[in-house]
């Protein structure tokens, strides 16, 4: 059965295309509205402005956008998105040095997000009842009963880019504009309590410059890998800053790359040439090297605006009914994480399911459907946001509500790497720990039900024994200063001996 008449979609990025694509089978018309003028093309536009830096598409992500729009990840790969190992396709500098090249159970799409837009808005476009009106500026929400528990979201009012004033009547709305949403004042404005909001900012800044490659025939022999990560020094001595950065040369379609370095409360390069000198400064040559190889195909874009933020609408004593809130809207993470797409995506199929079991039933959206949504939402960010918070709570320039004391923070960072380094050097000799961990990454699992599994323990503790006893079966730490070698140290592969030289 049809749910209503008209659902309206605030914002045409990625939640929003994926919330119109939850809604498009319930209701007789889905209007997406979008400020910018969207390109045909893969293109850079306004209000999408970090979509000059590197954006992982988790795989969860991709499920969940395949689901909603199927084909998109066929899409996606026949329009340029590299469909890779990571852990064979991947240079990846950690601690000390370059980790063992082996094959694993995760694989990875890289694109821009431009191309990743591009190829959802072509999508979305083949669903006939969906409308998207570019040009318009959402100016606030019509409303009924605010702030009690017959309040409702009833309606938007927007301007158009001609200069013209319209509002449009809306069985449901769906809040997709962003981090700077407007939302949350408009529903204080009429009658609702102030939503409550968790927030932690760790000053992650970072900035990129895209590159195209040279062609495959004329790069180095060296470069057996796509994608190059140098993640930040665990040493506690005298380095220069750069030491500090979390580095990747990451590949995207058309030959092209993005150099992209970030950093926790570190000042970051703005122009050209302090980029190219910070390059330099990094602690593996390769990186800069890689840079000198390629052809500079941008300036250089730098983005500070990346705190986490969770507008805690579950917990209004009264929630709204007639809207719901999706991707940043609701929950902005750090974007060195690359959860903002994927759990972006993950709360349209919730949705999706949520609007399914209500049509199945011949249900109302009523004040136990808004409920039940934000609840099984509530649970499905907790993912991301543990780890974000894992990770951000322990730098001391951190702010925000989520914070830590002073003794918790020295605890959690001086327990951050060691765990870190304990479960990526049992993920190389364990293939359980290695598909649970990739499971963490991807958004599939938390990280605590990761550490609660006894198999995960046992093999954690097994790793740990082997390795303060010379045991370990696959060789770490190749010298930073030099190329990271291209040997398979997956199980069963053969003639690698001359490379154990180079393992510091």
């Amino acid at each position: 059965m049809s749910l209503g008449r008209t659902a309206v979609v605030l914002g045409g990025s990625m939640a929003g295309l994926c919330a119109a694509g939850a809604l498009a089978p319930h209701f007789d018309e889905v209007l997406v509205l979008e400020r910018d003028e969207l390109p045909a093309d893969a293109e850079h536009r306004r209000g999408v402005p970090q979509s000059k830096h590197p954006h992982f598409l988790l795989n969860s992500g991709r499920r969940a956008i395949d689901a909603l729009f199927p084909g998109f990840e066929e899409d996606l790969i026949a329009a340029g998105g590299l469909h890779l190992m990571p852990s064979m396709d991947a240079a990846y500098l950690e601690g000390t040095g370059w980790a063992s090249r082996k094959q694993s159970s995760m694989t990875m799409v890289y694109s821009s997000r431009i191309l990743i837009e591009r190829v959802l808005r072509d999508k979305v476009r083949e669903v006939s009842n969906v409308v998207i009106r570019e040009g318009v500026s959402v100016r606030g929400i019509e409303t009924a009963d605010g702030g009690t528990a017959r309040g409702r979201v009833t309606g938007v009012a927007f301007s158009t880019a001609a200069g013209g004033d319209e509002r449009i009547d809306a069985d449901l709305v769906v809040d997709a504009m962003g981090r700077g949403s407007s939302v949350s004042d408009w529903l204080v404005a009429a009658g609702w309590p102030e939503t409550p909001v968790q927030t932690l900012d760790a000053k992650v800044t970072y900035t990129s410059r895209w590159y195209d490659l040279p062609a495959p025939e004329d790069r180095p022999a060296s470069w057996w890998w796509q994608h190059l990560v140098i993640m930040p020094t665990q040493d506690k001595g005298d380095h220069a800053p750069e030491h500090e950065f979390l580095v990747n040369f990451f590949p995207i379609e058309g030959g092209r790359t993005i150099a992209c370095m970030g950093s926790w409360g570190i000042d970051m390069p703005r122009t050209t040439e302090d980029f190219v000198a910070s390059a330099e400064r990094v602690r593996a040559p390769l990186f800069a090297a890689a840079m000198a190889e390629c052809q500079p195909a941008s300036d250089v874009h730098l983005t500070r605006s990346t705190g986490n933020k969770w507008r805690r609408y579950d917990r209004l004593p009264d929630v709204p009914l007639g809207i719901v809130f999706i991707g940043d809207a609701i929950c902005a993470f750090n974007p060195f994480y690359a959860q903002g797409i994927s759990s972006a995506a993950g709360s349209a199929l919730i949705l999706r399911a949520h609007l399914q079991a209500a049509a199945d039933a011949d249900q109302r959206l009523d004040h136990r459907f808004f409920r039940r949504f934000l609840a099984e939402q509530r649970t499905g960010l907790k993912v991301p946001w543990g780890m974000a918070m894992a990770r951000d709570r322990g730098y001391e320039c951190a702010t925000g509500t989520e914070t830590l004391p002073s003794w918790q923070r020295k605890i959690l960072a001086s327990m951050t790497w060691p765990a870190f380094n304990l479960i990526t050097g049992a993920a190389r000799e364990d293939a359980v720990v290695d598909e649970h961990f990739a499971r963490v990454f991807n958004l599939d699992e938390s990280l605590g039900d990761m550490m609660r599994n006894p198999r995960v323990l046992a093999g954690l503790l097994r790793f740990k024994v082997n390795a303060l006893l010379g045991r370990t079966k696959v060789p770490f730490g190749f010298d930073a200063r030099q190329d990271p070698p291209g040997t398979d140290w997956t199980p069963g592969a053969v003639d690698r001996p001359t490379e154990l030289a180079a393992v510091r």
